[in-house]
C-alpha cells in the first residue's frame, strides 16, 4: 500500500514536469545544460535564504521567512536571466539548431522548469520518504489527505515556476516592469497561501493556487505566441459584429 501511495503522489507531483522534459528538453543537450544550470541557481537561492534565516532567526513568524525566500528566488531568477543572455551569444556561434535560435521563449521555459522541479523536490522529498514506509502520513489525528494535497500543491508550483519564468523573462526583454511585479507578487501570494494548510484550509488554499496557475498559464501561453482556435473564432466574430 505504501508503494502505491508513494508512486501515486510522486507521479501526481512530477508527472507533468517529467512529460515536459521528455517531449521538449531531453533530446537537446543545450536545453539539458540550461535546465541543470537553472536548478543550480534555485539551490543557490535556497542557500542564501537559509543563511538569512540562520542569521536572523524568527521562528514565530514563518510568513517572514517565506517572504525572504520568495524575494531571494526572484533575485536569482534575474541573475539567471543575465547569465543566459550573456551566454546566448556564445551558444549561437557553436549550436545553430538549438533553443537559443529556434524559439526565444524556450529559454525561459527551460529555466522555469529547472526552478520548479528543484523547488518541488525540496518541498516534497521528505513527505515521499515518509510515504514510502513503513507507515503513512495522516495518522494520530492528522489530515488523511495530506500527502495527495501536498503533491497537488507541488505540481501547481512547478507549473507556476514555468509560467513565471516565461512572464518574467518577457518582462525583462520588453522592459515591462508590471510583468516583473506580477511575478513577484503572485509568487508571494502562492507561497503565503500554503501556510493556510496548517489550519486545514486545504480546499481554500488549493482553489487560490489553482486560479493563480490558470491565470498565469493563460498569460504565459499568450506571451509565448500560443493561439487557441476557439478564442480566435470568437475574436473574429466580435470584430465582424463591430464592423457591421
Amino acid at each position: 500500500m505504501t508503494l502505491l501511495e508513494f508512486t501515486g503522489c510522486a507521479l501526481t507531483a512530477f508527472g507533468p514536469a517529467l512529460s515536459m522534459f521528455i517531449l521538449t528538453i531531453m533530446n537537446d543537450p543545450v536545453r539539458v545544460i540550461i535546465l541543470i544550470a537553472s536548478s543550480f541557481f534555485w539551490l543557490l537561492s535556497l542557500l542564501l535564504s537559509s543563511i538569512v534565516w540562520f542569521v536572523f532567526p524568527n521562528k514565530q513568524q514563518v510568513w517572514f521567512g517565506v517572504l525572504v525566500s520568495v524575494l531571494v528566488q526572484e533575485l536569482f531568477r534575474y541573475f539567471l536571466y543575465l547569465l543566459l543572455r550573456k551566454a546566448e551569444r556564445g551558444l549561437k556561434r557553436f549550436v545553430v539548431h538549438s533553443l537559443v535560435s529556434n524559439n526565444k521563449h524556450m529559454l525561459s521555459f527551460v529555466s522555469g522548469l529547472g526552478f520548479g522541479v528543484m523547488s518541488g523536490l525540496f518541498s516534497l522529498i521528505n513527505i515521499l520518504a515518509e510515504v514510502g514506509g513503513p507507515g503513512t502520513m495522516g495518522l494520530r489525528g492528522g489530515y488523511s489527505a495530506f500527502c495527495i494535497v501536498s503533491s497537488i500543491f507541488t505540481a501547481f508550483t512547478i507549473l507556476l515556476h514555468i509560467f513565471w519564468g516565461i512572464i518574467f523573462f518577457h518582462g525583462l526583454n520588453t522592459d515591462n516592469k508590471n510583468l516583473i511585479l506580477y511575478v513577484i507578487i503572485s509568487h508571494l501570494v502562492v507561497s503565503e497561501v500554503t501556510l493556510l494548510n496548517q489550519f486545514y484550509y486545504n480546499t481554500l488554499a488549493l482553489s487560490i493556487v489553482f486560479m493563480m496557475t490558470v491565470g498565469s498559464g493563460c498569460y504565459a501561453f499568450k506571451t509565448a505566441g500560443g493561439q487557441l482556435p476557439i478564442i480566435d473564432k470568437l475574436n473574429n466574430q466580435n470584430t465582424t459584429a463591430a464592423e457591421s
